[in-house]
């Protein structure tokens, strides 16, 4: 986990709050002697998240119980496990997970990574080797081991792109995994179709032409109006995340499939991967409890909806960059719209089938309570939802040159609409194609940042108003114009151009603050989250 629950976990441990025995950090699950033929084994996930009493009121209950029940699954045989075998690709996986790409006999390949985790690299140098690592990696056991195969049949009912992943278990000594082999013998691992270039598309995703990671899909969009976001598909995805607790859904859990349109153009659908923290129970134990006062990401799955928030923090960048048009009305009856998709037929299913049957005899009944209870409820999170990134809104144009238009039109509803500039703009600009348009409230949106991105841009502000939003102008490197005809009652002004003093055309006005600088430093644009 992160820096700030180790150190929440030091706090405790030096007032004497936890003495006890902690696993090693390579701990396996382990199983029977199996024969050479056999199809399946009955194995742990991870049998050292075993607490007793005193450790589960200090760390938590989490989940356990799912990590710790023998289950049956299948054994992964690399020759068999998929019609003409798999061969061992490229080692990958984050700072926690063991990932490997293995490859099918038709190029397409699949992400075989280990359920369990391990945060030695994400701690820094000095705590590597003391008891503290065994304290952060016990708080994988907030995850659910089995999690992620029962959101698959969710995801299809609801009409959303997905992967579907499969468990199994990997041989204590299984050599065919080449290099990699003993970072996987006697683990439970994830099997899971990769959706990422063109060569996995065959067969997976009807259609699309290509397939890319987040960066790849924010610079085509960015560089050209030809390129659009799928945001419907996007928010149906993101309310389906805020469902499930699914807090971790930061740009690289998703990669994005492109779709031709009859006009030329191309068309993002979103594709969420990587289900590793649905489900997620962290806020029952002692320290996990004041952990997550202070990392509020950490929120916990249940009948209720903890903390907007805290599920969509991960993911706020990605929303503010995609979600820009949607509005309120939309927000509902997306919600409403997956209420009649999710029954409760598809839930149980969906649990009873996901779940291994000694893991479902547990915990089967309490999770398909908390969906339905958590789905009666999704218009309200959703509203929240709504809420949250309303406030504060990010309107981009592309590379091309495009005019920015905001009227102030009365003191609930402010305009903003964004044209391509057409060649015939300079005689009529009625020309201008429409690219943009959403209404806002100044009751729910404070601020809005237009951005001009590398073209020659215009900003248009029209109207007479006792309220609006603050209108953040970012013109960008190119020569840019403001025209600010609009007035809103108060000694606050809401219109701000930041942008250089040179080369960029705009007069005084009443409701426009002059932010220009010598400095470039206003040019700047985070196109794929890297400068956050």
């Amino acid at each position: 986990m992160t820096l700030r629950y180790t150190l929440v976990v030091v706090t405790f441990l030096s007032a004497g709050c936890a003495r006890q025995r902690f696993f090693q950090p390579d701990a396996r699950p382990d199983s029977q002697p199996l024969a050479a033929t056999a199809d399946s084994a009955r194995v742990t996930a991870g049998r050292h998240y075993q607490r007793g009493p005193i450790g589960r009121f200090l760390l938590g209950r989490h989940h356990r119980s799912a990590w710790v029940a023998p289950v049956t699954l299948p054994i992964f045989k690399p020759a068999t496990t998929v019609p003409g075998g798999l061969q061992p690709g490229k080692i990958g996986g984050g700072f926690q997970t063991t990932s490997m790409t293995v490859v099918g006999p038709t190029g397409q390949g699949y992400a075989l990574r280990t359920i369990d985790k391990n945060p030695y690299r994400t701690l820094p140098k000095v705590l590597r080797h003391t008891f503290v690592l065994n304290l952060v990696r016990d708080a994988t056991s907030a995850g659910h081991p089995y999690g992620a195969f029962v959101v698959p049949p969710l995801a299809e009912a609801a009409g959303i792109l997905h992967t579907t992943p499969r468990p199994f278990y990997v041989r204590a000594d299984e050599k065919d995994l080449g290099a990699a082999s003993e970072l996987y013998q006697g683990r439970v691992v994830l099997l899971e179709e990769k959706l990422e270039n063109k060569v996995n598309i065959a067969g997976r995703l009807p259609g699309a032409t290509e397939l890319v990671e987040t960066d790849d899909m924010l610079e085509a969009r960015y560089q050209s109006d030809q390129h659009a976001i799928d945001e419907a598909a996007y928010l149906k995805a993101r309310l389906l995340d805020l469902w499930l607790g699914d807090w971790d859904r930061h740009e690289g859990q998703w990669t994005w499939a492109a779709y031709a349109q009859p006009n030329g153009h191309t068309k993002w659908v979103p594709v969420p991967q990587d289900r590793d923290q649905v489900f997620f129970r962290f806020d029952d134990g002692v320290i996990p409890w004041l952990a997550s006062k202070v990392v509020r990401k950490f929120r916990t799955f249940g009948p209720r909806y903890q903390s907007i928030e805290g599920y969509t923090r991960n993911a706020s960048y990605l929303d503010a960059h995609v979600l820009t048009e949607q509005n309120r009305a939309t927000y509902l009856a997306t919600a409403r719209q997956l209420q009649t998709r999710l029954t409760d037929a598809v839930i149980e299913q969906a649990v009873r089938q996901g779940l291994p049957r000694e893991v479902y005899q547990q915990e089967g009944a309490a999770m398909i309570t908390a969906l339905r209870a958590r789905r009666d409820a999704l218009p309200k999170a959703a509203a929240e939802f709504y809420n949250l990134k309303a406030h504060h809104v990010l309107i981009a144009g592309t590379d091309a040159d495009e005019r920015f238009v905001v009227e102030r039109l009365n003191d609930t509803a402010t305009v903003v609409s964004m044209y391509r500039v057409s060649a015939k703009t300079q005689k009529d600009s009625r020309a201008d194609s429409l690219l943009y348009r959403r209404v806002f409230h100044p009751t729910q949106t404070h601020s809005i940042d237009l951005h001009g991105l590398h073209g020659k841009d215009v900003f248009e502000l029209r109207g007479t108003v006792r309220r609006s939003p603050i209108i953040n102008i970012y013109g960008g490197p190119s020569s840019d114009e403001v025209i600010d005809q609009s007035r809103v009652k108060g000694l606050r002004r809401k219109t701000r151009f930041y942008d250089t003093a040179r080369n960029n055309t705009f007069e005084p006005a009443p409701e426009l603050k002059d932010k220009t600088t010598h400095s470039v430093i206003y040019h700047a644009f985070d196109r794929d989250g890297s400068g956050r």
